[in-house]
């Protein structure tokens, strides 16, 4: 049983917390189990089973925990590998990576979560369902489960409209972070104060606009990535035609005049596009249209991304999307992570709900488990 959770009133920074690259030791990963048939094709089943092995992808490496409303449990324990936990969980999706906790940790190894407000990618102006109450909660609960102590962020923001290098340094883009649909509120100046304040950096990088057509607008992790320090992937395409030529290239210019929070210059990858890819005819037949949820369309344009992987402890896990550019993106990441075993998961089912692989994973940071007997740190009030 993990120690109990509590909620503290301060800030990561101020209590003098970090929040880690994805690349550093790993607890485990959490993920949520789909079934929405309004999102998901097919009652959510070609999903489910692309969903089971990223899980078991994952479990090759570092222990994978999966929620699941009580409906579903049955179903997905069938599915699932038995090395994943699972856990019954309510939500309304299974974006964990943007529902769930981002974790910080400090010097000591301790470990808390922050805790991010919810409005579903918009709310009413835009977002993508309605209600979003149980999404909400996922953050809290998870912490709950692992022991761990919050952060109660005052801001809407999610999980993958961040990234850092673990050392001081965040990557965000405007389109999603200053969208009035997240926080009109708040000024674009005040949203970098409080973006430091709950993930513990020091510097921001701006990047514009994400992947074309992405449904989030324009989430961080579907265009750019810290690979290493000072080093990011980026989403590319060759072709000046393209609809995602223009924010890519902008991209680019942006990293190479950036400076880290340590100053340094950023190295760029390049990383191969996928498609274009669309969504046939029969794939939105298969999704229930419904009031409150955005419907799909056929001939629609895919966000499809390769930066769109997770890194996990010895691994990293990436979406199959496209047979004429698998090959070269794989190649590209054994690469990029000389020391880590890089595998392939065909993903385009999880795509068709609007996000890929790193969008439905959240990873634990390892931190140091608090030894036994061992007195409890000092708690904020």
């Amino acid at each position: 049983m993990g120690a109990m959770s509590l909620t503290h009133e301060s800030t990561p920074a101020a209590d003098g917390f970090r929040m880690p690259a994805e690349f550093e030791p790993h607890r485990g990963c959490w993920m949520l189990w789909p079934s929405r048939p309004d999102n998901w094709r097919e009652g959510g089943q070609p999903a489910q089973r692309a969903f089971a092995a990223v899980a078991a992808a994952i479990a090759r490496f570092e222990p994978v925990t999966v929620g699941a409303t009580a409906a579903q449990y049955e179903f997905a324990r069938a599915l699932l590998d038995p090395r994943v936990r699972l856990v019954e969980l309510s939500s309304d999706d299974a974006w964990m990576r943007d529902v769930g906790p981002t974790c910080v940790v400090n010097r000591r190894g301790e470990v808390r979560g922050v805790d991010w407000h919810f409005n579903a990618w918009g709310g009413l102006r835009g977002g993508l369902y309605f209600p979003w109450d149980q999404d909400e909660l996922v953050a809290r609960k998870v912490l709950e489960v692992e022991g761990l102590d919050r952060y109660r962020a005052p801001f809407v923001n999610e999980g993958g409209a961040i990234h850092t290098d673990g050392e001081g340094t965040l990557l965000v883009t405007e389109q999603c972070i200053l969208n009035r649909n997240r926080n009109p509120q708040l000024t674009g100046a005040r949203i970098e104060e409080l973006l430091k304040a709950y993930t513990g950096t020091r510097e921001v990088i701006w990047l514009g606009d994400g992947v074309f057509n992405d449904e989030t607008d324009g989430h961080i992790d579907n265009i750019a990535c810290f690979v290493a320090p000072a080093q990011v992937a980026l989403l590319w395409t060759d072709n000046p035609r393209d609809p995602q030529y223009a924010a890519s290239a902008a991209a680019y210019e942006r990293l190479m005049d950036a400076r880290d929070a340590r100053g340094r210059r950023i190295k760029v990858h390049r990383m191969p596009m996928p498609g274009p890819l669309y969504m046939t005819r029969a794939e939105a037949a298969g999704v229930l249209t419904r009031a409150g949820a955005k419907p799909r369309h056929a001939r629609e344009r895919l966000a499809a991304s390769y930066i769109n992987f997770y890194v996990a402890n010895g691994g990293v896990v990436a979406p199959l999307l496209d047979p004429r550019t698998d090959k070269a993106m794989l190649a590209r990441l054994r690469r990029l992570f000389p020391g880590r075993e890089v595998v392939g998961v065909a993903a385009r089912e999880i795509l068709l709900g609007g996000g890929n692989i790193h969008c439905i994973t959240q990873q634990i940071p390892l931190g140091r488990p608090r030894a036994a007997g061992a007195a409890p740190a000092a708690r904020s009030r």
